[in-house]
């Protein structure tokens, strides 16, 4: 039976964030211009965008083939389980040992030079193709074939939009905020919480 559509909807919204909000170059391109009120809008579009794009891949390309082979399915639930584990122990140190970042220092200016350093941080980082296409693309077909994937697949996206959002708009307020290691350890401590308990739930 299909699993209902919300529930799989707030999974991928949970995993969506868990994954996406973590201290790293893009986020930090993102917090900077946003800090800087410089091309906001068009880097939050590129970047939630390019992600919408990889985890529908993702879900119509991945998941599909995941479906169809069970032994597949097993290996891509303990292999997703185990990432997010990792992924969970790494903000908890992180969150041991909080960090600052640095988004007011000087960057390009040209609306062109913005966009291409986003596409950058977002296309030649390794972990982005692993986190959308391959372990969202797998986690999703966990939630049933059909409407459970395709929910699943609409919650991952939407964090990506509330996060960028967020994250480019609401930077100019927050900058004295994450300019303090408290406010990452508090951070990447839920990041960890979430990463752990979402890697728990996926193996039981």
């Amino acid at each position: 039976m299909t699993e209902p559509l919300v529930p799989a909807a707030v999974a991928g919204l949970l995993t969506g964030l868990s994954l996406i909000v973590a201290i790293g170059a893009q986020n930090a391109f993102v917090l900077r211009q946003g800090i800087r009120r410089e091309h906001v809008l068009p880097v939050v579009l590129v970047c939630a965008g390019a992600d919408a794009l990889l985890v529908t891949a993702g879900v119509a390309g991945l998941g599909r083939l995941v479906s169809e082979h069970p032994d597949v399915l097993a290996a891509a639930r303990w292999g997703g389980a185990a990432f997010l584990l990792a992924y969970g122990v790494l903000a908890a140190l992180r969150a041991g040992r909080p960090a600052t970042l640095e988004p007011a220092d000087a960057g390009p200016a040209s609306l062109r030079a913005v966009l291409a350093a986003a596409l950058g941080f977002t296309f030649l980082n390794p972990h982005v193709y692993l986190d959308t296409v391959v372990l969202l693309g797998s986690l999703a077909q966990q939630h049933g074939p059909g409407g459970g994937t395709v929910a699943f697949g609409a919650g991952a996206v939407t964090a990506s939009v509330l996060w960028f959002g967020a994250l480019g708009f609401g930077a100019a307020r927050l900058a004295g905020v994450f300019a303090r290691p408290a406010a990452w350890r508090v951070l990447d401590g839920t990041v960890a919480v979430l990463m752990v308990g979402l890697a728990v739930s996926l193996v039981l």
